[in-house]
């Protein structure tokens, strides 16, 4: 295990710096950032000036240096816009859409799990192809849309929620399940796959020939095992859905990394963009190496 434990921290470590190497260079590629931050209007002096300001007169490889050697501190320098520190900006943002992150999480596995299991147990019935249905509308229906029929419906005819803010549980609860909707047919038919797959093993075919109530088979024997590739995928979708929540934030108006980053965008803020992806993609490499160790754990087999 502890041999295994390290080549998946090589592998993640790996993978940080090769994030860090490209989200640096993308944002360089993408214009002359002095221009950017000085404005159309600007003289030739003054983006000099800026350039000179910023260190963006350096090499780029003395850049990415100086940027990554600040950032392994946890500074990622001054915002361009806000006034403050990049770090505490993104500190303040950061609990709001890790909230949202995890109760979608917690709304897609709640409804996916149990529909999958469903889904495996009555196979070719109106149930199975219900949930394969709901599955197919969950990929194909873009998230923002969906939302805005939730704030319809919910916010605008019904009046049972709030259509924008954080302030209470209220305001997560609409963002929530249209991002927990996007990531629900993906958990809906792993689970299913892994049911059908456990359902017709020998030792579940050996527990119902003992005459085990099928709820006990169920639950004890299947879903146990079935469940394993779950706990993966649910890392790699929570990874997806921060990342996601940038247009979920941006129709609700919460005030987190996804808001936070469509605002920098728009004003050209840079430092705030680069530490919004890093930190975003740090979480994701985390939840991936967490979710191989633990299926490791769960499943000797994996090890090797």
């Amino acid at each position: 295990m502890l041999g295994f434990a390290l080549r998946r921290i090589l592998v993640a470590v790996s993978v940080a710096l090769t994030v860090s190497v490209a989200s640096f260079v993308l944002l360089h590629l993408s214009g002359d950032i002095a221009t950017a931050i000085a404005g159309p209007e600007a003289t030739g002096e003054q983006i000099a000036a800026i350039r000179r300001q910023h260190g963006l007169d350096q090499p780029l490889l003395v850049q990415f240096g100086s940027w990554a050697w600040r950032a392994l501190h946890l500074d990622f320098g001054r915002s361009f816009y806000f006034p403050e520190q990049v770090t505490d900006l993104v500190a303040s943002r950061l609990p709001v859409t890790l909230t949202l992150g995890v109760i979608a999480l917690a709304v897609a596995l709640l409804v996916a799990i149990p529909l999958g299991v469903l889904a495996a147990f009555y196979r070719d019935t109106w149930l199975d192809r219900a949930a394969l249905a709901v599955s197919v509308l969950g990929q194909a229906m873009p998230s923002f849309w969906f939302g805005l029929t939730l704030i319809l419906i919910f916010s605008v005819n019904l009046r049972w929620l709030p259509v924008s803010g954080n302030a209470t549980w209220k305001h997560f609860v609409l963002p929530a399940v249209a991002l927990g909707y996007y990531a629900m047919p993906a958990v809906m038919r792993l689970t299913r796959n892994g049911m059908l797959e456990v359902l017709s093993s020998d030792y579940v075919r050996t527990a119902r020939a003992k005459g085990l109530p099928p709820r006990k088979i169920l639950v004890r024997h299947a879903l146990r095992n079935a469940v394993i590739p779950v706990i993966a995928l649910a890392a790699v979708q929570f990874g997806f859905m921060l990342g996601g929540s940038i247009v979920i934030e941006a129709v609700f108006s919460l005030q987190g990394l996804g808001q936070l980053a469509w605002e920098s965008i728009a004003r050209n803020d840079f430092p705030v963009v680069q530490a919004i992806v890093l930190v975003l993609a740090m979480i994701y490499i985390a939840l991936t190496l967490a979710a191989d160790l633990l299926n490791a754990l769960l499943d000797p087999r994996l090890r090797s």
